[in-house]
């Protein structure tokens, strides 16, 4: 056998946990593939496990001339006693370090339920701070939005299913025209009978004067321009004198004019109150796209 100390690239006086080191990173790096590097790789762990015996060590280091060195430590073993031992010692992982004691059976269902928690509590985070799905339940957004038939005014077979940006309005400030999911006043439940989260789009921003004349919005005296409002959806037989919206608030309509429960019923919506910004629907596969 050739050189065990030259095999791993060690010192003869080099300590048992810088042969340790030197192996396991030998094992990172020397992927056995041919039959060739398979011998290799078990005279690497051959020369491991004499290396790290003291007593075969000493024999090994007496036959080749070579001097003990000082004071040689015990190899501790744990566990199974395997190689996985070593490695997790060492390791920079805590799942396996403290579990390095532990049958092999179960290191791997407690790795399991690490791995399956920790992606649960990614998706959550994602949903609670990144990105949350929504579904589209009513005709308040049609024809921007779909939701499903037999709904009243619903054009489509399935509802979509829109994805919000939670973090969006972290970094700017919300613009007119933005489609935006936001939790719903008090008020917005004994005027429409349901309330929680809505989806509709921003029409007035704080401090602006907003009215209504036969189906069409001023914002400070002007006209605005909105060409997702289709004619027939356009509530021409309603008006609404002017009024002011408050500071920190925002005015919501849907673009279904004659079938949507908005801002002109029951207020204006607190900055607090908004979730996030509608940037794609991702359902039913002939809807996706950016919004």
């Amino acid at each position: 056998m050739s050189d065990l100390y030259t095999l791993l690239g060690v010192r003869s006086d080099s300590t048992e946990d810088e042969i340790r080191a030197a192996y396991y990173r030998r094992l990172q790096f020397d992927q056995p593939v041919t039959d060739e590097e398979v011998v290799r790789s078990q005279q690497l762990r051959q020369a491991y496990e004499v290396l790290t015996d003291p007593a075969r060590r000493a024999s090994y280091n007496a036959s080749m001339g070579l001097q003990d060195p000082i004071s040689p430590r015990p190899v501790p073993v744990d566990g199974d006693g395997d190689a996985h031992d070593d490695y997790a010692r060492n390791s920079l992982n805590p799942i396996t370090r403290a579990t390095r004691n532990m049958p092999r059976g179960w290191r791997l269902t407690i790795d399991w339920i690490v791995t399956i928690v920790g992606a649960i509590a990614i998706v959550l985070a994602i949903k609670a701070w990144v990105v949350n799905p929504y579904r589209i339940p009513s005709s308040s957004m049609e024809p921007t939005l779909h939701c499903a038939r037999p709904g009243s005014g619903c054009e489509s077979r399935f509802s979509d299913r829109v994805l919000a940006n939670r973090f969006i309005y972290h970094f700017r400030k919300p613009h007119r025209g933005d489609i935006i999911v936001f939790k719903t006043p008090p008020a917005a439940e004994q005027r429409c009978g349901a309330g929680g989260t809505f989806v509709k789009r921003l029409i007035g921003l704080p401090g602006e004067t907003w009215e209504e004349r036969n189906g069409f919005i001023y914002i400070n005296g002007k006209k605005l321009i909105e060409p997702y409002v289709k004619a027939d959806r356009r509530d021409t037989a309603t008006s609404y004198p002017a009024r002011k919206v408050p500071p920190g608030n925002y005015f919501m309509m849907g673009d279904n004019r004659t079938q949507s429960c908005d801002s002109r019923e029951w207020g204006t919506v607190p900055r607090r109150n908004l979730i996030g910004e509608v940037f794609a629907v991702y359902w039913p596969p002939n809807r996706i796209g950016f919004r």
